[in-house]
């Protein structure tokens, strides 16, 4: 059965972390840079009282919309704005905020997207072949499946998934196309299945999750707007505050401990982790998007 849009329910991912490492008080000015359906962001609004300041962006539409629906009770603490993260620079100019206490990035696909197949995000369920975060944005997976080469193809699926077989993979997708364009992601599923040799076939994960995965962040450019929203994001730190950053894969939880240990050189920020922290046991038991997370904390030290 479908999941339908207002059913879904998010369960923020290593909350109790979060909320210890920003170590929030009443009238705390929080940034939430990937606000999805708002689960961090509540439990965050709590903890700042009446008299703080919760400020949302993603660029997801539909996420803002839900958000707000979801944090309604906190309305009086709480802005929002759609944006890329690249331009939350904007966002807190807009606002007028020129310092934040905490800020928060949980990075990957959010909820609404993955459970919404009419999205293009998931594996599990058909639907077309989308992907777009913004989905006023002009390049889908659509357009990039069947408009690249085999070669373009292929480095995007090594470069951006990791993908053992990307050769074969792109091959077998240039190929496939030449009789009719590829429009589902139970087509582009049913292909990367062919092109992997059976018995290398990962059993602990799907084994389209890579090349998925590498389109996705094609398509909405995630490392590049990482890179640029984490140099922006310390810029606007307050000494002493926290910045907290969820991610979901290695690529991205490179850039992070990268970034963080260039402003550690610079003495501008202190790492709090020197290794990132993982869900524990039962979360993961519970929550099994939880389960590849890790989280690395840094706090601003010098102005």
């Amino acid at each position: 059965m479908v999941t339908m849009a207002n059913e879904i329910k998010h369960v923020p991912v290593m909350i109790k972390e979060i909320l210890e490492h920003l170590n929030l008080s009443e009238g705390s000015c929080v940034l939430d840079c990937t606000l999805g359906l708002g689960g961090h962001s509540k439990e965050i609004a709590k903890k700042i009282g009446s008299h703080g300041l919760l400020i949302g962006i993603d660029r997801d539409e539909d996420s803002i919309v839900r958000a707000q629906q979801n944090l309604e009770d906190f309305s009086g603490r709480c802005a929002f704005a759609q944006k890329d993260f690249r331009d939350l620079d904007a966002a807190l100019d807009n606002f007028g905020v020129s310092q934040v206490d905490g800020i928060l990035f949980d990075l990957g696909v959010s909820s609404l997207q993955l459970d919404t197949p009419e999205r293009g995000f998931s594996i599990r369920a058909n639907g077309p072949l989308d992907m777009r975060m913004d989905r006023n944005s002009f390049i889908s997976a659509y357009d990039l499946v069947n408009s690249l080469s085999s070669k373009e193809i292929s480095s995007i699926l090594k470069n951006f998934g990791e993908e053992r077989w990307h050769e074969r993979i792109a091959d077998h997708l240039v190929k496939s196309r030449v009789k009719h364009p590829i429009e589902s992601t139970e087509e582009l599923k049913n292909i990367i299945l062919n092109a992997i040799p059976h018995r290398f076939q990962d059993h602990h994960i799907h084994p389209a999750t890579r090349t998925f995965q590498a389109f996705r962040i094609a398509v909405n450019r995630e490392l590049e707007a990482l890179e640029i929203a984490l140099n922006k994001a310390i810029r606007y730190l307050r000494p002493g505050g926290t910045i907290c950053v969820i991610s979901f894969h290695s690529l991205e939880d490179r850039i992070v401990k990268e970034k963080f240990k260039y402003f550690a050189k610079e003495e501008i920020l202190e790492i709090i982790t020197k290794k990132p922290l993982r869900p524990t046991e039962e979360e993961a038991e519970c929550n099994v998007r939880s389960r590849s997370a890790r989280l690395r904390v840094a706090r601003r030290i010098k102005k």
